[in-house]
């Protein structure tokens, strides 16, 4: 497989080899390549947790939002944090 950077990608290119950053410009490529699977296995993911959100959605199991629930939550919250605060001084 041939690949023909760009202009501006090869002067990227150039710069991080005279920074000492990469040895050749064959390492710009697999650097691409690997920051590229990594934010496709990111995607895939993310669509994985979204699958699962709206099947437990539509199973019933989520929860309506709103002011007077998030108040509850942030009390819920700090009488955590109180507590194991109280639980550490012991």
């Amino acid at each position: 497989m041939n690949v023909d950077p760009t202009p501006d990608q090869q002067g990227f290119i150039r710069a991080a080899i005279a920074s000492g950053r990469l040895e050749r410009p064959e390492d710009a490529a697999l650097e691409a390549f690997s920051m590229w699977e990594e934010r496709e296995r990111k995607r895939a993911q993310i669509i994985a947790d979204v699958n699962l959100a709206e099947a437990s959605l539509a199973r019933g199991d989520g929860l309506v939002i709103t002011e007077e629930s998030m108040r509850q939550l942030a009390r819920d919250v700090a009488a955590r944090g109180r507590a194991r605060l109280a639980a550490e001084k012991h």
